[in-house]
């Protein structure tokens, strides 16, 4: 019979390698909550109209990428390929947007996509991301960006930069794309590029083809359209972020892969990961709540691929911080020391420690393997003559030194040295 196998695509994670995902995961969620985010759980899968209308019918992912099937209601439904959409419809469902403005919520999750696999680019991938809706205020553009740059310098990253644009406001656009279409229709493009240009020209821009980017070289750029409020959203914007001692550079080409940015977009940068180089990205939302069917309010918000962030790490050889290893493994010597051992466990986990110990009768030598392989930071050898006396040895597993502690005072003492 044949193994069965993951489907292709599909990142998954197990030990060892999972504690790295873990770390990254609970490093980007904490950053978000220090800024007063809350969580937002969404379902998986939703109405396909959900994401047609919200994330735009003229990009990659609604036309290309989305996994859509048709349920035992007959009804169209479609795996999530992106967060914000889904938050917007939840929202709006229950009422949030009536209430205290921002609205702050964090989510995390899967994420699903058909693209082709390649490192770094999966069909089913995870993301952390933040949305804050209700106000459009250059500060809060700051502080989103200022949440993942947070995040990647707690993960010990440095080989990444932040790129920034303005995409601007409707009276912007509305300028901006009478004449990119104008230049646009002077281009030798094929018909189904031609088609997706007529329903946004912007996304030629983000068309990865070599023909259509030397073709698009040369066409206006829309931060030389900007409105004088738009302009000057976005120079509060940088200035906020100088005060947070945040580096960037402005990107006037940038085009998000998401029809619904407006007004303030960003994207952070890995320079250690080959063409897949984006680790997260985001910007200002202005009219998606409206468009689809709630109050005309702001928002902005960001998703980072927490994949992509893993392989960043790796590729500067950040490693895990002591406080997110186990703190300690028992190692028992006979059954006695066994039952004993069980019990001093749960008493070390009620406490707040985190504690394993060798099951199953292994011998000293095959339970200090199994010490070492669990990554603790300290291993505690157990046995009749340690029961009988009430002190054992403590040995740090990162030195090798060893110290003689009381079982009583186990948890003073393991606190002071943890």
């Amino acid at each position: 019979m044949n193994k069965f196998a993951a489907p292709k695509g599909v990142s998954e994670y197990f030990p060892d390698r999972s504690k790295y995902f873990e770390f990254v995961r609970e490093t980007l969620i904490d950053s978000a909550r220090r800024s007063g985010y809350q969580l937002i759980e969404l379902p998986v899968f939703e109405d396909t109209e959900l994401f047609a209308r919200g994330v735009g019918e003229s990009t990659d992912v609604v036309s290309k990428e989305m996994y859509t099937f048709e349920d035992r209601g007959g009804r169209s439904i479609t795996l999530r390929p992106e967060g914000t959409a889904g938050v917007m419809r939840s929202v709006i469902e229950h009422n949030l947007d009536r209430g205290q403005l921002p609205v702050k919520v964090w989510y995390s999750g899967q994420f699903f996509r058909a693209e082709r696999p390649q490192l770094g680019r999966y069909r089913q991938f995870y993301q952390v991301g933040i949305e804050a809706i209700g106000l459009q205020d250059p500060e809060i553009d700051a502080e989103v960006i200022s949440v993942a740059d947070r995040a990647f310098k707690k993960l010990g990253l440095k080989n990444y930069s932040l790129e920034i644009t303005s995409l601007g406001d409707a009276p912007t656009r509305e300028r901006y794309t009478k004449d990119l279409r104008t230049y646009i229709a002077t281009l030798d493009l094929d018909e189904a590029t031609t088609q997706r240009a007529s329903l946004n020209p912007l996304r030629l821009f983000d068309d990865k083809r070599d023909e259509v980017r030397a073709l698009m070289a040369g066409a206006p750029v829309l931060m030389d359209y900007l409105t004088q409020e738009s302009a000057s959203h976005f120079q509060k914007v940088q200035e906020c972020l100088k005060d947070f001692s945040i580096d960037y550079s402005i990107n006037k080409r940038m085009v998000r892969g998401l029809d619904y940015y407006t007004g303030t977009a960003f994207e952070f940068v890995h320079n250690g990961l080959g063409s897949q180089s984006g680790i997260g990205g985001g910007g200002r939302y202005d009219g998606l709540m409206a468009q689809l069917g709630g109050s005309d309010l702001s928002g902005i918000g960001f998703g980072l691929g927490v994949d992509r962030i893993l392989l960043a790490c790796e590729a500067e050889g950040v490693g895990i911080p002591q406080d997110f290893a186990l703190q300690l493994f028992i190692v028992p010597i006979g059954e006695a020391a066994k039952r004993r051992a069980v019990v001093l466990a749960q008493e070390l986990r009620v406490a707040g420690f985190s504690t394993d110990l060798a099951y199953g009768d292994r011998g000293l030598k095959g339970a200090m393997k199994a010490a070492d392989k669990s990554g603790s930071r300290f291993a505690l050898v157990l046995g009749e003559n340690e029961i009988a006396s009430g002190s054992a040895e403590l040995k740090n597993m990162q030195t090798g030194v060893s110290s003689s502690v009381t079982l009583r005072t186990l948890q003073e003492d393991l606190r002071k040295l943890l």
